[in-house]
């Protein structure tokens, strides 16, 4: 195995996702917190996916239903698909709050 070659795969693979240019989803959302919230959009957040994303979490407006601390469907899924996998439960309290789920299946993966 040759040096360059060893060397990357001891670092693994690059993650580029700040490099990603913004996507047409993240546009549109953005353009819409914009309209209502009477912004405008800067340069640097409109460069890649991450400043973007960073934008749009800081900006986006607040969800007052009772439900909205809720984890995502998508959350629920995947907590499930590791608990099967790993044969460990998820915890009843997981279920009513996306943080605490979230940190689940980040010490569960």
């Amino acid at each position: 195995m040759s040096y360059q070659a060893r060397n990357s795969a001891l670092n693994g693979p690059s993650n580029d996702y700040h490099l990603l240019p913004v996507t047409d989803r993240q546009m549109r959302y953005a353009r819409a917190i914009a309209q209502q919230s009477a912004l405008e959009i800067p340069v640097e957040a409109q460069r890649d996916r991450k400043s973007m994303s960073a934008w749009i979490s800081a900006h986006k407006p607040v969800d007052p239903s009772p439900f909205a601390n809720y984890p995502t469907g998508k959350q629920v899924a995947f907590a499930e698909r590791i608990s099967r996998s790993k044969r460990r439960p998820i915890p009843s309290e997981c279920f009513r709050d996306k943080q605490m789920m979230s940190r689940w299946i980040d010490q569960n993966k």
